[in-house]
């Protein structure tokens, strides 16, 4: 079993931005030295749900900050960035590395960065497909070209080219998946999925057997598929008893969540409802490990029992405080680890 950290950089009531920026880079300097096996660090513009809006770049801040650890985006918005430029970033970051950094990606939201960036709703639509096929030629291919609607280009090297990496063709990649349609596209690829902290065991369960049933009908091998090496999103609260951890982090989410969610904007300004964020922040607590040790690691083993994914991304700043997330961290590594081994 992996189980890495899962990093937003979430901006906490009453907190300016340079503090949750700063203690995502402490967050992930805490995982190397609790042993944890990655870093997955989530991208947002505009609001205060996660003040990071390039995943990439931080990631290349953390390669250099760590010596063991994997990097990932958990993700890197393709809709409203270009295809070859986040394949460039990722061929850098891979090579630079020695392979440490895995390339996350996902369509999104239909929110206003789709205006401020310059694209529109059929690029978070039916761009979505283009974008991933022209990222993964780049990512595979000597050079490319462009022959999409919406990217158009004379065939052109690849520089730097990921695969001159000894043993490895190039960076892993995962794709977001929130929808059957998504679902399908990955595993047409023969990509492993990231699934949501919102999904339960029995709906990541399902999504894992569309998957399965969708890349062997394309031809992937069965030990590919079988290997697939998703990853399950959570939040993860270590405590004495499962009640203060429950506790703690119902006194902090959902003021963070009504102050971050609440802030995004759609495209068209069409009105969006919105969590319930105590209810919301309960859901968590009953789905992922939020309590001893003992039940977190449990909560760990019964979601890959029953889903068959062995790869968690635990969000564990739900506190909110540098010092409660550095702890948290240490005993997930220190305390949580050894239990499952």
């Amino acid at each position: 079993m992996r189980v890495g950290t899962f990093v937003l950089a979430a901006q906490f009531p009453g907190q300016g931005h340079r503090e949750p920026l700063h203690r995502a880079v402490s967050t992930a300097e805490a995982a190397e030295r609790a042993g944890l096996d990655s870093v997955w660090l989530a991208e947002h513009h505009f609001v205060p749900y996660g003040v990071c809006p390039s995943a990439a770049t931080l990631a290349g801040l953390l390669l250099g900050r760590t010596r063991r650890i994997t990097v990932g985006t958990a993700v890197s918005v393709l809709t409203t960035a270009h295809p070859v430029a986040l394949g460039e970033q990722a061929a850098l970051l891979h090579l630079a590395s020695g392979g440490r950094f895995t390339l996350g990606v996902g369509r999104g939201g239909p929110w206003v960065d789709l205006e401020v960036f310059g694209t529109d709703p059929a690029a978070f639509d039916a761009g979505f497909p283009e974008s991933l096929d022209l990222l993964l030629r780049w990512l595979r291919e000597p050079s490319v070209a462009g022959t999409g609607p919406r990217h158009r280009f004379r065939e052109v090297p690849v520089v730097p080219r990921p695969d001159e990496l000894d043993g490895c063709p190039g960076p892993p990649v995962v794709v977001a998946c929130t929808s059957p349609g998504t679902v399908r596209l990955a595993a047409r690829h023969g990509l492993p999925m990231l699934l949501g902290m919102h999904c339960g065991d029995a709906e990541k369960a399902e999504m894992v057997d569309l998957w399965r049933r969708t890349a062997l009908a394309q031809g992937h091998p069965p030990e590919a598929v079988a290997a697939a090496g998703h990853v399950s999103a959570g939040v993860v609260q270590i405590g004495d008893t499962r009640a203060d951890a429950v506790e703690l982090l119902l006194k902090t989410m959902p003021g963070w969540f009504r102050q971050g969610l609440g802030a995004h904007r759609t495209y068209d300004g069409s009105p969006r409802r919105m969590r319930d964020p105590y209810e919301y922040t309960e859901l968590l607590c009953r789905l992922h490990p939020v309590g001893p040790q003992k039940l977190c690691a449990d909560r760990l083993a019964a979601t890959a029992e029953r889903t068959g994914i062995t790869r968690f991304a635990l969000l564990a700043e739900g506190s909110g405080d540098l010092d409660t997330t550095v702890e948290n961290v240490a005993r997930l590594g220190g305390d949580v680890l050894p239990e499952l081994a």
